[in-house]
């Protein structure tokens, strides 16, 4: 009995970890499904493009200067040590087009986005509207789910893309005022070296990482549990998973673009 509880607590744990896996994949097929399938509730999916995209620019925008900036000292500091301080502008937009860019910007709209939504539907589901749309004939997956993914995948990757030119932006400055670069010669570098698949690799691993952000935070807000701790546990959790499967996401899809 001692010998096989481990592996009995080891296969529990399996199971319950697919079970989740295919409620969540249930749970996406049917928000997929209700985005293409009237009716259509523009005013919702206008208010989450606004919530989930315009007030987002800010804290992407200041992450991705930031982060543009510290990358341009850190490649000129490493390159210093091989006589190969010229590669700044190639590797600041290599990085940030490629990796820093999609993910910050996917990590940042987990932090606000995921866990706003996921504590707007859990608290809708403890107050019991979510039930009051049920009994006016409204479909919450279609009302409360699909335009908020909708949102996420459209905008996201708008996002991503106004994230990599200002952390480019961002690498061009601290170049150019404090380490000599000469601000022509920078761009002119920076946009030989970047090619085609570079940018739709970026926008596609934002679409990705934004119908994921979306996903998990109405997700977890279904599923809440009941009370102020049901709340609080679901937007922990929304983050938490958010966070993981961006990360997770970004490592398949770099595989899938770059793989030798």
């Amino acid at each position: 009995m001692s010998l096989t509880a481990p592996l009995g607590l080891i296969g529990r744990s399996v199971l319950r970890a697919l079970a989740g896996v295919g409620r969540v994949a249930i749970f996406a097929a049917r928000a997929a499904s209700h985005i293409f399938r009237a009716p259509f509730y523009g005013r919702e999916v206008l208010n989450a493009l606004l919530q989930i995209g315009w007030l987002s620019l800010p804290v992407v925008g200041m992450t991705a200067l930031f982060t543009g900036g510290a990358l341009a000292l850190q490649i000129y500091s490493g390159g210093a040590r091989f006589s190969a301080e010229a590669v700044v502008p190639q590797i600041v937009a290599i990085g940030m087009v490629r990796e820093l860019g999609p993910v910050l910007v996917g990590l940042m709209i987990a932090a606000r986005v995921t866990s706003s939504i996921a504590a707007e539907i859990a608290t809708m589901k403890v107050t019991e509207q979510i039930d009051a749309l049920v009994t006016l004939s409204t479909n919450p997956m279609k009302y409360l789910v699909a335009p908020r993914l909708l949102a996420g995948l459209v905008v996201v990757p708008l996002l991503v893309g106004v994230g990599d030119v200002i952390g480019i932006f961002g690498g061009w400055f601290v170049a150019t005022s404090s380490l000599g670069f000469n601000p022509a010669a920078y761009l002119k570098n920076t946009l030989d070296f970047l090619e085609p698949l570079d940018v739709i690799s970026s926008l596609v691993k934002g679409c990705a990482f934004g119908g994921i952000a979306a996903l998990m935070g109405c997700y977890h807000g279904m599923h809440s549990g009941r009370g102020a701790q049901g709340v609080g546990r679901a937007t922990k959790g929304s983050v938490e998973a958010a966070a993981v499967l961006i990360l997770a996401a970004n490592f398949l899809l770099t595989g899938v673009f770059f793989s030798i």
